[in-house]
C-alpha cells in the first residue's frame, strides 16, 4: 500500500474559499483555518466547564459492549483528567455507510495526534454518531458498481416511520441477505469468507442500524484508541439535561440570529444549507420513538403532525425532567456538542462547513466560540487491476478522479468508429429521400393519393439503414470491447455513477481484495492534513 498526494480541483465554492483563508468568510467563525488557531482554542477552553466524571462514565458505559481497548481506555482516563477532543461524526449507515464515514473518522484520530504532539497536552479522539437522525433511507442501502451503472442494494422495505437509526431494529436474516448479495457483487477472495463471518458475528450482537455500525467502526479503529459516543444514547441525553434547557431558553435568540446569518451567507453567493427560519425551534420532540421537528408559534413549541404544543415553561420542564424526549437538529447539535466536550475542532466535509458557516452568533449566544472547523480528508482507493489499467492506458490517477477517462473512452470510440460506412448509409438515406421525392411527385401528377404509405415506406426503409447502422456499430465496438472494458472498469472504480468513490461504496469493496487490515494499513500512510486529495494504492 502506497499514499500519493495529488492537488484536484476543489468543486465546491465555499470549502475552496474556506481553504484558501478568502477575508470575506472569517466573518463566519472565530478562528481562521491556520495553525496558530489551535492554541489560541486551547487557551480559551481553560475555563470551558465540563463534568469529565460523568461524561467519561457515560461512554465507558456505551463502549463496554465493545471491548474497550487498552488506548481507548487510556484515552478515557485522559478525558476524565484534561484533555481536550477532537470530534467528527455520521450517520449510522449500513457497513459504515459510504467510505467518508471510515475517511472522518481517520481525520479525527490524525488530527487528535497531531495537535497533541504540537500542543504538548493530551488530544483524544472522539466519533459523535448521529444515531438520533431519523431518515433511515438515507442509510439502509450501498453500492456496487456493474458496467458502467451503479447497483443499489437496499436493506428491507423503505421505512414507513420517522424512528432514529439508535431506536430502529435490524432484522437478522434481512441483514444477512443484504450483505451476502452486496458481498456477491465483490466477488468471491481470500478474504470473503473470514469478512463475512466477523461481520455475522458482530451482526449476531447488534439489535439496531446504531449498534451495528459502532461495532463495525470499533473492529476497524479500537488500535486506535477512537472513542464513540451515541447522540441518542439515554444517558447522554440525561447528561444534557441542562443543556437542552439552556437551547430551549434561548430558542428565540438562536433562530434569528441563525438565519441572519445564513442571509449573509447568501450574499456571498454560498447558498441556504439550513433553510433557517425565526420560527425554528431547532429541537425535536420525541414521540413513541419517533422524532418531530418543533416549530415556535405564538410563545408555544408546536408540531401539528405529533399533535402536541407546549409552553415554553413546559419545555423548560420537559428538559430538566424529561431530556430524553428531546433531540438536536442541524443547528443544535453543533452547540451540544461543545457543551458536552472540550472541542478543540471539529472535523467535516463540505456540507457540514455550509451549515456551521450559519453558526457563529448561536454560539456567542450561548456564551462559547465556533471550534475551530478542520475540513475533513478526500480519499480515493485505487486497486490493483485499476492501478493496472492506469499504467497501460498511461493515465494519471489524478485525471481519473476529475472524470477525464469519459472524454479518453469517448474519443477512443470515435477513433474506431467506422465513418466510411457511416457516411455510406446516410448518403443511401439522401438518396432514398431524393427517389421518394420524386415518387411523391409523379403520384400526385397522376392524381394518386398515396401520400402516406409512400411516407411509411420510406420510413421502413430508413429504420432498416439506422438498424444496420446500429449492428455495425455494436460490431465494431465488440471488436474493441477489451479496452472499452478497461476505460469503463476505470469509471466503475474512481468515479462510480459520476461521483466520487468515497461518496458511493463502503470500504469492505476493497477489505474484499486486500484483507481486514485495510483500515489499519491505511492509519500508518504518511498523511497530512494539506488539503490535497489522497490517492491510495492497494
Amino acid at each position: 500500500m502506497k499514499l500519493e498526494q495529488i492537488e484536484i480541483p476543489v468543486t465546491n465554492p465555499l470549502l475552496d474559499d474556506y481553504l484558501n483563508g478568502k477575508s470575506s468568510l472569517l466573518s463566519f467563525f472565530h478562528y481562521p483555518n491556520r495553525e496558530e488557531s489551535f492554541s489560541q482554542r486551547l487557551k480559551d477552553l481553560e475555563n470551558h466547564p465540563i463534568r469529565r466524571r460523568q461524561l467519561v462514565s457515560i461512554i465507558r458505559d456505551f463502549m463496554e459492549p465493545l471491548e474497550i481497548s487498552n488506548k481507548a481506555e487510556e484515552h478515557l482516563r485522559e478525558l476524565e483528567d484534561q484533555a481536550v477532543v477532537i470530534v467528527g461524526g455520521q450517520q449510522s449507515g449500513l457497513l459504515t455507510g459510504p467510505l467518508y464515514s471510515v475517511h472522518k473518522a481517520i481525520s479525527v484520530i490524525l488530527l487528535a495526534k497531531e495537535q497533541r504532539e504540537n500542543l504538548g497536552v493530551p488530544v483524544v479522539p472522539v466519533f459523535w454518531i448521529a444515531g438520533e437522525d431519523h431518515d433511515i433511507d438515507e442509510i439502509n442501502h450501498t453500492f456496487t458498481a456493474v458496467n458502467g451503472r451503479l447497483e443499489k442494494h437496499i436493506y428491507g422495505e423503505r421505512s414507513k416511520k420517522k424512528t432514529m437509526a439508535s431506536t430502529t431494529k435490524l432484522d437478522v436474516e434481512i441483514t444477512r441477505k443484504f450483505i451476502n448479495e452486496t458481498f456477491k457483487q465483490y466477488g468471491e477472495t481470500a478474504y470473503t469468507e473470514n469478512l463475512l463471518a466477523k461481520i455475522d458475528a458482530i451482526l449476531l450482537k447488534s439489535t439496531t442500524y446504531t449498534d451495528f455500525f459502532v461495532q463495525i467502526m470499533n473492529w476497524l479503529f479500537k488500535d486506535e484508541g477512537l472513542l464513540f459516543i451515541d447522540a441518542a444514547n439515554p444517558k447522554l441525553r440525561e447528561y444534557e439535561s441542562p443543556y437542552f434547557e439552556k437551547l430551549v431558553q434561548h430558542a428565540e435568540t438562536i433562530a434569528d440570529v441563525v438565519t441572519i446569518r445564513e442571509a449573509d451567507l447568501v450574499e456571498f453567493g454560498y447558498g441556504t444549507p439550513i433553510g433557517a427560519t425565526k420560527e425554528a425551534a431547532n429541537l425535536f420532540y420525541v414521540k413513541d420513538g419517533e422524532r418531530f421537528l418543533l416549530e415556535r408559534h405564538d410563545g408555544k413549541f408546536i408540531n401539528h403532525m405529533a399533535n402536541v404544543q407546549f409552553t415554553k415553561s413546559e419545555m423548560l420542564e420537559l428538559a430538566k425532567e424529561n431530556p430524553t424526549c428531546l433531540s438536536n437538529n442541524v443547528v443544535t447539535r453543533p452547540l451540544m456538542q461543545d457543551m458536552v466536550f472540550p472541542v478543540l475542532a471539529f472535523i467535516g466535509g463540505p456540507g457540514e462547513l455550509a451549515y456551521w458557516s450559519t453558526l457563529k452568533d448561536a454560539f456567542e449566544t450561548l456564551e462559547m466560540k465556533v471550534p475551530v472547523f478542520v475540513p475533513r480528508m478526500n480519499m480515493t482507493i485505487v486497486d490493483r487491476q485499476v492501478q493496472q489499467i492506469l499504467d497501460e492506458l498511461q493515465i494519471s490517477v489524478a485525471d481519473a478522479i476529475e472524470g477525464k477517462t469519459t472524454t479518453l473512452k469517448s474519443s477512443f470510440e470515435n477513433e474506431v468508429y467506422d465513418v466510411s460506412a457511416k457516411d455510406a448509409i446516410e448518403q443511401t438515406k439522401q438518396l432514398l429521400q431524393t427517389q421518394y421525392d420524386g415518387l411523391q411527385e409523379h403520384l400526385s401528377n397522376s392524381n394518386v393519393h398515396l401520400g402516406k404509405l409512400v411516407d411509411k415506406n420510406l420510413s421502413i426503409h430508413e429504420s432498416q439503414l439506422d438498424f444496420l447502422m446500429r449492428k455495425i456499430e455494436q460490431e465494431i465496438l465488440l471488436k474493441y470491447d477489451v479496452k472499452i472494458k478497461k476505460y469503463r472498469t476505470i469509471e466503475d472504480r474512481i468515479l462510480p455513477g459520476g461521483g466520487l468513490q468515497e461518496r458511493t461504496f463502503n470500504p469492505f469493496q476493497f477489505m474484499n481484495e486486500y484483507g481486514e487490515d485495510l483500515v489499519k494499513d491505511m492509519m500508518a500512510l504518511p498523511f497530512s492534513m494539506n488539503g490535497k486529495h489522497n490517492a491510495i494504492f492497494l
